[in-house]
């Protein structure tokens, strides 16, 4: 517990992954995590503090409305934290809003779900501007039959089958919600919202709902893989390029903001 002279302090954070190791502290020091501490510790003149997020994203992977807290003595306005910490974070990174919270209040532990949006370029050609910002496929895409195959991951299943050798999570078993999947223009949008999720679940959930798009799989082979409970049987896992964490949920009384900030880019 924290001493009872120390405020918790929760923030929303938005950056591009591209040049970053992921969130999770490295000794590179290349990481979302490091990058937000070391601002945070020059703006109070202190040492960094220990920030905690609601969900940890891979290399590459871009946050549109990542949510973090951390304990300080220090009581300074909302909208200080905000300034005061992007005054020392790259133009990569950014503080969208602060907030005291509760010291029950934990970023990870009292979210009740996370959302997640893959963007995917269907065109013959790689991207290049959008490079870093979308998957990439260059045949045409199967929309009823990427939905067909989305359905049978729909409930509360044992992922083993789309989960990364390296992850750590206690238990394969969790709820998803109904994956959208819709087009706007040469681009793909894939919505999911579950409980947590699996390190490279989602990545490995695209590579599969890509085959069967691309119609090297039929969409009932995604049930096949999902019961096999084994990696193996699932496709390779696709690029981390177009995934965005789009926060998590909270219950109400916490009095956070539910949705990530304005991102005109990101089909709608």
């Amino acid at each position: 517990m924290p001493a009872p002279d120390t405020l918790r302090i929760a923030l929303g954070i938005t950056y591009s992954g591209t040049a970053y190791e992921g969130w999770q502290s490295q000794p590179s020091g290349r990481t979302i995590q490091d990058q937000l501490q070391c601002a945070l510790g020059q703006f109070m003149a202190a040492d960094a503090p220990n920030v905690l997020c609601a969900g940890r994203t891979d290399a590459g992977v871009h946050g549109l409305m990542q949510v973090a807290h951390f304990d300080t003595p220090l009581d300074r306005a909302e909208s200080s934290w905000v300034r005061g910490t992007n005054r020392y974070l790259p133009s990569d990174i950014a503080v969208q809003w602060a907030r005291v919270v509760p010291v029950a209040f934990h970023a990870r532990a009292s979210a009740v779900a996370r959302r997640y949006s893959y963007v995917v370029l269907e065109s013959p050609v790689r991207p290049s501007i959008d490079a870093h910002r979308v998957g990439w496929v260059f045949k045409p895409l199967d929309l009823a039959a990427m939905q067909a195959a989305a359905a049978h991951l729909v409930g509360e299943h044992d992922f083993s089958s789309f989960r990364a050798a390296q992850c750590q999570a206690l238990s394969p078993v969790k709820t998803l919600q109904p994956i959208g999947i819709s087009r706007h223009g040469a681009y793909w949008r894939f919505d999911f919202e579950g409980t947590a999720f699996l390190h490279h679940m989602i990545r490995n959930i695209m590579g599969c709902l890509l085959a069967v798009g691309q119609g090297t799989r039929p969409p009932d082979w995604l049930r096949q893989v999902l019961l096999a409970r084994s990696r193996e049987m699932a496709a390779p896992t696709f690029a981390p390029d177009g995934l965005y964490f789009l926060g998590p949920r909270y219950d109400s009384h916490w009095g956070l903001p539910d949705s990530a900030p304005p991102f005109d880019w990101l089909p709608t």
